[in-house]
Parts: structure tokens; sequence; C-alpha cells
């Protein structure tokens, strides 16, 4: 039964392995997504660019909460908030 069952299966193994691949992609991403080290330097160069007046307080503000709801996974609104109303 094992051997009908393989033979049978076996034009489908290619198709198994892209979504084996495809789910192994998406958990490096997440992963990279919401690693630490990562955020904490996103943080540190926003900090930086609001220091020296690259970006205002506000699109400071707005880059954080980004990062936040990315790390909280909070979707974001139409505008980028994520007030309910």
């Amino acid at each position: 039964m094992g051997l009908i069952t393989s033979l049978l299966g076996l034009p489908l193994a290619p198709l198994k392995g892209l979504i084996r691949l495809a789910e192994l992609i998406q958990d490096e991403a997440e992963r990279q997504l919401r690693d630490p080290a990562v955020v904490r330097r996103e943080l540190e160069e926003i900090e930086t660019a609001r220091a020296t007046g690259v970006m205002s307080e506000e699109e400071a503000e707005e880059a954080m909460n980004l990062i936040l709801q990315r790390m909280t996974g909070q979707p974001a609104g139409p505008m980028g908030d994520t007030e309910r109303r």
C-alpha cells in the first residue's frame, strides 16, 4: 500500500517542496521582522535622525509606532493610525 501511495504521490512532490520552501521563507521573514537586535537598531536610527533634525518629531513618532505595530502584530489603519473609531 505504501508503494502505491508513493507512486501516486510522486507527481505532487515538486509542489510539496515548493510549499515547504514558501513556509521556510515566511518563517525566516517573520523571525527577522521580530528580531530584537533589528528592532533596536531601527529605533536607534530613528532617534539619531530625530536628534540631528533629519526627521521631525511627528515623523519619528510615526516611525516608532509602525515598528511597535509590527512587533505586536496590530494592523495599521489606512493612514497608519491604530485608533478605533
